[in-house]
């Protein structure tokens, strides 16, 4: 089969990472923390948190969005996390 048609290969969740890019003192950044350390914690992907306040590229990019959910570097999710939805990225 050429390559252009071969499925993607599904990933492992352990060697997913997921960013969550926000802000101290934003309740909608720590009601995305909890759903990403619920889901990451249940699937064994690895999560991380980036301050757009220490960060003039990220502040640039999505001050109007946050809290703003990368997997593996991509744009996921902005403003609310859905659970299920975040684990099927990372499961899927």
């Amino acid at each position: 089969m050429s390559p252009i048609f071969r499925r993607s290969e599904k990933k492992n969740p352990a060697d997913r990472v997921v960013t969550l890019i926000g802000k101290p003192g934003c309740h909608l950044c720590d009601d995305a923390q909890e759903v990403i350390e619920k889901v990451c914690a249940e699937v064994g992907a690895s999560w991380e948190k980036k301050d757009i306040t220490e960060d003039a590229e990220l502040h640039r990019l999505y001050w109007e969005q946050i809290p703003v959910v990368l997997v593996d570097g991509a744009q996921h999710d902005f403003w609310r996390v859905q659970e299920e939805r975040l684990r099927r990225a990372l499961t899927g």
